[in-house]
Formats: structure tokens, C-alpha cells, sequence
């Protein structure tokens, strides 16, 4: 039986090192070659889920081309069921990842079939999607698409809302999870991104607040951590301290991280604290869905 469905994002990447990311209109050259790996959000989500024991069913689209084979055969080589992958008359997306030595990275998204992706298209798998343990969604696909996830799901829901952009509040208020960035946050929350001074804790904390989830906000802080959020209180996870070659996919390898400590029953605390330790494993690898780390691969706290 799945434990986790993803739904989201499948993305061919395209990875330039650089020695700096460019300014605008500047060329810059990269510093090696550049390399073809798996990736898109959601595709990301599930393999993390599966390295970490998970039985996972990814639910999205790619093109109707040999990039979409290459893909669906990466996800199915890692553990990952693709039955609910489907083939769109668009190309598969494809993204241009910019991504310098010390880890920063700037990235640039064509959707292809991503966007092709349609809410009717969920409705053979709406027993899958309410049996599952566990619901793992991005935005980036159609907002119909997550919002028909969202309504379809029996489980536990945990939304990553990136890219920045509006979510409806009904939908909001059916998610048990919600994990933004702090840009993610403050664009769900309709404000501009403050500084990170020693008032920002309690900014994020408003802005966590007046979202209306059902459950807690859990902010991703990347090198300063999580920020976990409930109704009633706040408390700040501390990042591990590593040397990081590459933060892709970190965000992604939390949310996978933090839905499989949910689903064994840990507290939101617990499960936050995990899900640091498992992403910083990931920034220490160079890639997105290659970084992830098998559960046996991450330290003991």
C-alpha cells in the first residue's frame, strides 16, 4: 500500500557551475560542464521519500518524448511508482539550474507537461490519493491541481509553496503542513520579505498566523534553520552545521523528511528536527534528486 503520494513537479535539470551567479545581462562562463539529472519538485519530494524507506506512488505528467522515459525510468530505478505519471502532448519540463561552489543557485523553469496537468486528470486516482498516509504537494503545477489534491486526500496534507504565488484560503485551510520559505511565507501572507534583524522571528510568526492552516507552519530558514509554528507557540530548530556544496534540493528533502517523521508518529518538533538533519546531508551533495540521502546515510542526533 502507498504510504506517500506526491503529486507535483517531474523537471529534466540542466546544471551550470559557476563560479558566480550573473548579474542581470551579464554572461557569465561556467566553471565545469554541464551535467543532465532528474528533477522538478515533486519528482524530488518522492525520491526523497523513497530513500528513506517510503513506498511512494508520483502523480504528474511529462512529455511524450525520450526525456520523459529518461525521467520515469530515474524515479522507477529509485523505488518510486510511476503508474500515475501520465504522457501529455506537451514537452517535459525542463529547468537551467545555476549553481556556484558555495551552494547558492538561481533557477529558471519551462512547465512543458507540468502545466498540462489538470485537475480532471486526478480523478482516477482519488481512492489512491485518500488511502494514502500522506499527501506531498509544490505549486509547481496548476493551483486547480493542488487544490483538487488537497480536496481528494485522506491523509496527512503537507504543502511546500514554492514558487511564491497566491494559495485560495479554502485550500489553506484544508492543509495539515505547511512549509514555505520565508519569501514563500510572506507572499502567502500578502507582505513585502523583511530583513533578517532580530525582530524577523516574530514577523514570521504573524505572517505564519494569519494564514489559516488547520495545522502547523513550519518555515524554512536554510542556514538558520526551521522555524516551527503552531497556534499557540513558536519554536526554532537549529541548522546542523555543514559544508555546503549544493542547496537545490534542500527544501525538498525537508518536506519528503519531515512527512516521514509525521507518518511514524512523531511531534511536529521531532519531525522538524529530522528533517534538518536529512536536508543537510542533501547540501552537502552536488544535485537535487541525486543529493537526497538513504535513511542510513543520516547522522544520529
Amino acid at each position: 500500500m502507498t504510504e506517500i503520494v506526491v503529486v507535483g513537479s517531474l523537471n529534466v535539470d540542466v546544471v551550470v557551475p559557476l563560479a558566480e551567479l550573473p548579474a542581470p545581462g551579464q554572461t557569465v562562463l561556467g566553471t565545469a560542464d554541464h551535467r543532465r539529472a532528474g528533477g522538478g519538485k515533486g519528482a524530488n519530494q518522492a525520491v526523497a521519500a523513497a530513500r528513506l524507506g517510503r513506498r511512494v506512488t508520483m502523480v504528474g505528467a511529462v512529455g511524450a518524448d525520450g526525456e520523459g522515459e529518461w525521467l520515469t525510468g530515474l524515479l522507477t530505478a529509485e523505488g518510486v511508482d510511476t503508474s500515475g505519471v501520465l504522457r501529455a502532448p506537451r514537452p517535459t519540463g525542463q529547468a537551467i539550474v545555476l549553481v556556484t561552489a558555495d551552494g547558492d543557485s538561481t533557477i529558471a523553469v519551462s512547465s512543458g507537461a507540468n502545466m498540462w496537468l489538470a485537475p480532471e486528470h486526478l480523478d482516477p486516482f482519488g481512492e489512491l490519493l485518500g488511502g494514502a498516509g500522506a499527501v506531498l504537494l509544490q505549486q509547481e503545477v496548476d493551483a486547480g491541481v493542488v487544490a483538487a489534491a488537497v480536496r481528494a486526500a485522506g491523509g496527512l496534507v503537507v504543502l511546500n509553496p514554492a514558487p511564491a504565488r497566491p494559495v485560495d484560503p479554502a485550500t489553506l485551510a484544508r492543509v495539515d503542513v505547511l512549509v514555505p520559505n520565508r519569501g514563500e511565507l510572506a507572499a502567502l501572507a500578502g507582505v513585502p520579505d523583511g530583513p533578517a534583524d532580530d525582530r524577523e522571528v516574530d514577523r514570521l510568526v504573524a505572517q505564519a498566523r494569519s494564514l489559516g492552516t488547520r495545522g502547523p507552519v513550519v518555515v524554512t530558514l536554510g542556514s538558520d534553520g526551521a522555524l516551527v509554528v503552531t497556534a499557540d507557540r513558536q519554536w526554532l530548530v537549529a541548522a546542523e552545521r555543514v559544508d555546503a556544496v549544493d542547496a537545490t534540493g534542500a527544501g525538498d528533502t525537508f518536506c519528503a523528511a519531515l512527512a516521514d517523521a509525521l507518518l511514524d508518529g512523531a511531534t511536529i518538533d521531532a519531525a522538524a528536527r529530522w528533517a534538518s538533519r536529512v536536508a543537510a546531508v542533501t547540501v552537502t551533495r552536488a544535485g537535487a534528486m541525486a543529493a537526497a540521502p538513504r535513511r542510513d546515510e543520516v547522522p544520529a542526533g
